[in-house]
This record gives C-alpha cells, structure tokens and sequence, in this order.
C-alpha cells in the first residue's frame, strides 16, 4: 500500500518531468468508484489545453496545480501509482505495471498525454483509490481534514508529548489515524516502533518523555530515509524490520530476534517481543495473542458469538426450560397456528429424561439449544401428544353451545330435541337392565324345579 514515501516519489517525478507542460490529450476511465463526482467526459475537457504548474501532496494525498481550476486530486488507496513512460517512478508490489504491459494499462483510471509527448498514467488495480476533481484540494475533504504531514509538518518533541497524553487508544493505532499524522501507514509504523522500542499495543498517554522523544526521532529517520531514496525499498537499511515482516510467523527474525504478528489498530503488526515490551500499568497484563494463534481458533472454532447460547447455572431452576402452552381456541385453524409458533421457539433439553450420575432424583443442567431440537424422538412424542390434545379440545368444544346456528352452535329446538332423545336412550337401557334381570331369575327358578322333581 503506498504510504507518504511513495506518494512522494510520485510527487517528485511529476514536478520533475511534467511541470510546465499542457496537457494535449486525456484519457479518463469510466469508473465511477474511482472517479469521484463527476463523469470522464467531464473531467476530460476540464483538464484539456491545461499546464501544470505545480505538483504538491498531503500526507498519502496529491494533487496537480493547472494554470487555472479545477485541478486533478488524487488519493492512492491500496494500489494506485503513478507511471511515466520512459522515467522509473517507484514501484511496489502490489501495483506493479511490468515494462511489457500494455500502455496505457489496462487499470489505468486518467491517462494524460503533455505537448512533448511525454505521457503518465495513473493506475489503480483493486479500485479503492479516488479520483477527484476540486476548485482547492487543501482546503476541501478529505485533504482538509487530515492532520500534520508527517514530514514537511511534523510537531516537535513537547507538542507530541502533550498530544499522546491526550489519547487513550495504543500508539499503533494512533499513528494510523491520518487526522492525527498524515503519511503513515501500515509499514512506516511498524518499522517507527520498532526502532524506537515501543511496543504496538502500548497505550499513547502512557509513554514517558523519553520514549516520545525516540518516537519523534524515529518518525523522521525512517520517513527522510525511504523518501531519500525514492522509496525504492531495496535501498533500505538491512537491519529494518521491513525487509522480514512479510516472511511466516515462526520464521521471520531480524538481527537474529524473533518477529511476531499481532493485529494493533486493526491491521496485522510485526514487532519484537525482546525488545518492544509492554511497560507501566500494562507490563503486568498478558500479551496479545500472535497471528499464528489466532489463525488456528479461527480454523478450529465456530467463534460467532451470535450464535453462542449461554448454560445455565447449576443453582439454577428449571424455568427457563419449561415451554407455555399454547392457549385453547375455538378455530382448529387457529389453534394449530399457535402450536407452530410454541414450536419455533421451544427449548429442548440436552439430555431429556437422563440423571447424572451421583445426583440422584435430579435432572442434570440443561443448556438451551437452537430452535431446532438435538432429539428427534422428543420432538415426534411432543407433536402426537399435541395432536392428541387438540383432538380432544376440539370434541370438547363441539358439544359446549359457541354461538347462534351457522358459527358452530346450535338453536334452542335442536338442544331441545336432543336432550329428549338422550333422555330415551338412558330409560330404554335401564329398562334393558330390569328385564335382562328379571329373565334370569326366572330360568333360575325353572332349573331348580326341575332338580326337585328328578329327586323324587
């Protein structure tokens, strides 16, 4: 990612080879998420027939001064770079235009073409940079809101110091915040930090004078140095950390120290535990958990903590466990409404009708499960007993008088005829009754007649 070194270099070989040239052809992409605020066509016939005056830049930021408004700004994001035809600009890695591309590339978003001949590009591969067109970047978003540039603005050693006292956030972070220090970027802080032997996560207000002096001087060291030398990378010193932070945890080491990885600030930090130790307050506290560590959970484990269900607690009751039932209803349709919305949202047990052993007469904790049950023979017992019920609630309102006839009730004469035909039902079996007994004492006294007489 081009930070305030290579933004520089860019900046330098603009004011070097183009400054004083018009501009007699532009190319501009028709990319809106890089192009910002204003469409290619627009944008070319703003900039045609310009010359440019001056090329000036604010921390990761640079714009063109034409010989009269709007003027060309630029904000590099990940991968923009600026490329010269026929002048070496700095390359990094991961914006990288080989010689035998074609020209302009085919990530180019503005290609302009000066009175000489002379033609740049300004590229971007993964589109996270903005192209803009403004009356006076300095004094317009996001220029305007950026803090001192780290090397034409940079406060001194007593401003520095009464400015991290301020701040409660660990000093990686904070030198990543651009309204703070403009220019630093992932990379320049970590090899800052290093050379002053802070570590990453130490809090801001925490570091003594001593250690903000070593800051402030390592801060232009390494900036002047890598802007010395155009930020081509291979010309810095050996014994930087830059040169081992892109190497795999558990084999990257400088000056024969080991280098960890961390993330500080939300980008991914390569330090030296030997030399950049947590101090004060914070000595005491456990230190972060490396890359490796954390790349190995995030393999392992399901950490979503939204979806994480908390147990409950042995003391406990078992309310939390006990499902109310649905309300009974005179519509089945209705019923079975409410049956499925207790179904979503039922509470199994993890091990239903199991004891633990050496707690005897008790159920073991319970922990609460997803909607959908663990147990497939608890959840076909639950819906046939509700079945079973529902059957017998709907027989039991069936005979209970709801409303006028037509609405599931009925009309006093047919009560009335009904009531009378149980009446006979009951009286016709009672007198079955009467009958069947009396039919049987009589065959009781024929038998025992006939047993007298076979005596005699």
């Amino acid at each position: 990612m081009p930070e305030l070194p290579e933004v520089e270099a860019a900046r330098r070989a603009i004011q070097d080879h183009c400054v004083g040239k018009k501009i007699v052809k532009s190319v501009i992409a028709n990319d809106s998420k890089v192009i910002d605020g204003v469409s290619a066509s627009d944008f070319e016939a703003s900039i045609l027939n310009k010359t440019i005056v001056a090329a000036h830049r604010k921390g990761k930021n640079m714009w063109l001064q034409l010989d009269s408004p709007p003027f060309p700004s630029f904000q590099f994001g990940m991968t923009g770079a600026i490329y010269i035809k026929g002048v070496a600009v700095t390359k990094y890695k991961r914006a990288a235009v080989t010689d035998t591309d074609e020209w302009p590339s085919k990530y180019s978003k503005v290609f302009v073409e000066l009175n000489d001949g002379l033609e740049f590009s300004f590229t971007d591969k993964r589109r996270f940079a903005k192209v803009r067109l403004l009356d006076n970047p300095a004094s317009l978003p996001p220029i305007s809101e950026l803090g001192p540039d780290a090397l034409l603005e940079l406060m001194n050693v007593d401003e520095l110091f009464n400015a991290l006292s301020k701040k409660k956030i660990g000093i990686k972070a904070l030198l990543l915040d651009q309204s703070f220090i403009s220019g630093i970027g992932n990379w320049v802080a970590d090899e800052v930090l290093y050379q002053a032997r802070i570590h990453p996560m130490q809090i801001a207000s925490s570091l003594f004078k001593e250690s903000c002096a070593a800051l402030h001087r390592c801060i232009k060291e390494v900036i002047e140095k890598a802007v010395e030398v155009g930020a081509d990378s291979s010309q810095y010193p050996s014994d930087w950390i830059f040169h081992f932070r892109e190497m795999k945890p558990g084999k990257a080491f400088v000056n024969g120290k080991k280098i960890e990885f961390i993330n500080a600030g939300g980008r991914t930090t390569a330090y030296v535990p030997e030399l950049q130790k947590l101090s004060g307050a914070q000595a005491s506290k456990p230190a972060a958990k490396s890359r490796k560590a954390s790349r190995k959970k995030k393999d392992g484990d399901d950490d979503d903590k939204d979806n994480e269900i908390e147990e409950p607690e042995s003391g406990e009751e078992d309310e939390r466990n006990v499902e109310s039932k649905p309300q009974q209803s005179s519509n089945d349709g209705e019923r079975k409404k409410q049956s499925k919305s207790n179904k979503s949202t039922r509470i199994d047990d993890d091990d239903a009708g199991q004891r633990k052993p050496g707690n005897k007469g008790r159920r073991a904790p319970t922990k609460r499960k997803s909607p959908v049950s663990g147990n497939d023979d608890d959840d076909a017992n639950r819906r046939k007993k509700s079945r079973v019920e529902g059957k017998k609630d709907s027989a039991k309102i069936s005979k209970v008088n709801t409303g006028p006839k037509g609405r599931g009730g009925h009309d006093d004469d047919t009560d009335d005829k009904g009531d009378e035909k149980k009446s006979s039902r009951v009286t016709k079996g009672r007198q079955r009754k009467v009958d069947n007994s009396s039919k049987k004492k009589m065959d009781a006294g024929k038998n025992d007649k006939k047993i007298k007489k076979k005596g005699k």
